[in-house]
């Protein structure tokens, strides 16, 4: 955990310009410029708002803040988690020349990810005002929800960052898994509405993604309370992960160069 600590310390810099880097170089060509972090989740929550309203019929309370909220959450963790499986290998170049610990790639997708998040809940902070969505000290439990959400997508981004170098087609598995895990968090339905009986209650207790955009909603535009026992487990859970995969790194990332 010391090391881990220093080398945060030594290294964070180079997260930080590195995120901005990669942002910057996302929209040097591109007229639109930085309006397409706005218009890309924007785009997203119309489709999905569409296909539940027009073809499913499903509908809720303050329906286009809902769908954000669940997109912006997902969003994050799901491309932070794809980028995470071949990370090391799309940065050999670095990794064989430089000594860097490869956690650090990880904290640099997920500050470029973390920042299009930001700019969507900017936008879900409007719809909020728009709606006129009351608001009640529920809304303080957004902080522990977010770091949750970061410590769990740490967690298995470094693991998978690991196993990624030594497991060819991890990207494959790893994509449908993701896959199946969306349409089992609730991106643009209610769990707790729409899937009745105790199998409501497992998905939420047992699909950490599920559990987190089910409560974010809760605090932020229902003013309802969370699952405080099962939001504590899986922090517990994410910290366990964490460490984990920062312990995987450290004892094998000397022989990362010979296999990539």
């Amino acid at each position: 955990m010391k090391k881990f600590i220093q080398d945060v310390q030594k290294f964070y810099k180079y997260a930080i310009y590195s995120s901005k880097a990669e942002l910057k170089s996302e929209i040097a060509n591109s007229h639109l410029s930085w309006l397409w972090w706005i218009l890309d989740p924007l785009l997203f929550m119309l489709v999905y708002a569409f296909i539940s309203v027009i073809v499913f019929k499903a509908s809720e309370k303050y329906f286009m803040a809902f769908v954000f909220i669940g997109l912006s959450l997902w969003d994050f963790f799901n491309k932070t988690v794809k980028q995470s499986v071949k990370i090391v290998s799309h940065n050999s170049q670095v990794v064989s020349k430089v000594y860097l610990p490869k956690y650090i790639f990880v904290f640099v997708k997920m500050g470029n990810n973390g920042f299009k998040m930001t700019v969507s809940f900017s936008l879900v902070v409007c719809m909020m005002i728009l709606y006129k969505v009351p608001i009640n000290l529920n809304i303080l439990y957004v902080i522990p929800l977010l770091l949750t959400m970061f410590l769990l997508t740490f967690g298995v981004s470094v693991i998978l960052a690991h196993f990624g170098v030594f497991v060819e087609d991890l990207s494959n598995v790893v994509t449908v898994l993701l896959r199946l895990t969306f349409y089992l968090s609730g991106i643009f339905y209610s769990i707790s509405n729409r899937v009745k009986g105790p199998y409501g209650d497992l998905l939420l207790k047992f699909n950490p993604m599920a559990l987190l955009i089910n409560d974010m909603r809760n605090a932020l535009i229902y003013a309802s309370p969370i699952h405080r026992k099962a939001v504590l487990a899986w922090f517990l859970v994410s910290c366990l992960l964490s460490f984990i995969g920062v312990k995987l790194i450290y004892k094998y990332e000397n022989s990362y160069v010979k296999v990539i």
